[in-house]
């Protein structure tokens, strides 16, 4: 579906975009389109791979002329450019609003007046049950995502979404910081031991995002069944990676904005949610604002519902833990005794 098309990747110069780099950059694609805010980080990409096909854009993508300018000619749309960090939205509730939802929103018409027939725009678990400013922010790009869906046809334009939780020593994690304490030799730092968070791979989170391309119609979500840990077990798998079992760790509580848990999809989303394996496939609700439908005999209600969450998954131990941490070259590269690299 790619050969000799053209992508963009908003906030490309991440995690996410460099992953979706070397997984696309020597295919038959003919041009892959980085936009961003950092100019620093694009012209050490543009360093990094020296490759014709990679062309960069700088823009915000608060800003609609931009994104109508680097949308022309484009076919598909991948929308990783967001705030991210929780702390820094709780502080900055606007920022978020700008970039994560007015953005948003730039960003698709700007894809649907120039004729792109796919947009996959990328969410996290923080939007279901959202009680942070990131996490509401992300629960209204969604909102805007599936609204702006309504009425387009898929064969010309599709646009729908994916969720996923915390994507392992990417930028942003804290795999990487707890290296660096160890490394430094200074206490862990951890917020609640009990805390449970959903564990990905950086590939994973391309393999989401792809299927959700490829399968995915208007308004649809997409989620991956992930297993989740505690941030106790996480960090005791570190330390034995490390050799460092009984390296010190303090409790610093739990910072502004976070949860105990983090929710991939909503009670009422599993009431509507497809399975398919190894992925969940969350339809629109295409109903006007007419009401008048009965329910019918035998139709999944809310009440028969629990939600998906990462205190009710697949639960790592220890050694499940340590062997997902082993499939990152993050990790595999302190083996080896070299500088690692954070994921992307």
């Amino acid at each position: 579906m790619f050969k000799d098309k053209v992508l963009l990747i908003t906030g490309g110069t991440g995690s996410f975009g460099n992953a979706v780099l070397r997984r696309f950059l020597h295919t038959d694609i003919a041009e892959i389109r980085i936009f961003s805010r950092d100019e620093k980080k694009q012209d050490d990409m543009r360093k990094k791979y020296n490759n014709n096909k990679l062309k960069f854009h700088i823009g915000d993508v608060r800003d609609f002329q931009a994104l109508l300018n680097v949308t022309r000619g484009v076919d598909f749309v991948f929308h990783a450019a967001a705030l991210k960090q929780v702390p820094s939205c709780e502080f900055h509730p606007m920022e978020a609003v700008k970039t994560n939802i007015l953005g948003t929103e730039n960003l698709l018409e700007a894809a649907i007046q120039n004729g792109a027939s796919r947009v996959v725009c990328l969410s996290t678990d923080k939007a279901a049950y959202p009680i942070n400013a990131m996490g509401i922010s992300k629960a209204m790009m969604e909102k805007v995502m599936v609204a702006k869906s309504r009425g387009l046809d898929d064969k010309k334009t599709v646009i729908c979404g994916t969720r996923y939780g915390n994507v392992m020593a990417s930028r942003g994690s804290v795999i990487p910081l707890f290296v660096d304490q160890v490394q430094q030799q200074r206490a862990l730092t951890i917020t609640d031991p009990a805390m449970t968070r959903f564990m990905m791979t950086l590939e994973d989170a391309v393999d989401l995002v792809l299927y959700a391309f490829e399968h995915g119609r208007n308004g649809d979500i997409f989620v991956q069944k992930a297993p989740a840990a505690t941030v106790e077990t996480l960090v005791k798998a570190l330390l034995a990676i490390l050799e460092r079992p009984n390296h010190e760790v303090n409790v610093i509580g739990t910072r502004h904005g976070e949860k105990l848990y983090e929710t991939l999809l909503s009670r009422e989303e599993m009431a509507a949610a497809i399975d398919l394996g190894r992925y969940y496939r969350v339809p629109p609700d295409l109903r006007d604002l007419n009401y008048g439908k009965f329910v019918e005999q035998g139709e999944k209600r809310i009440s028969d519902c629990d939600d998906y969450n990462s205190h009710n998954t697949e639960r790592l131990d220890i050694d499940g833990m340590r062997d997902l941490l082993m499939k990152l070259e993050f990790i595999k590269a302190i083996r080896r005794g070299e500088a690692p690299e954070l994921e992307g």
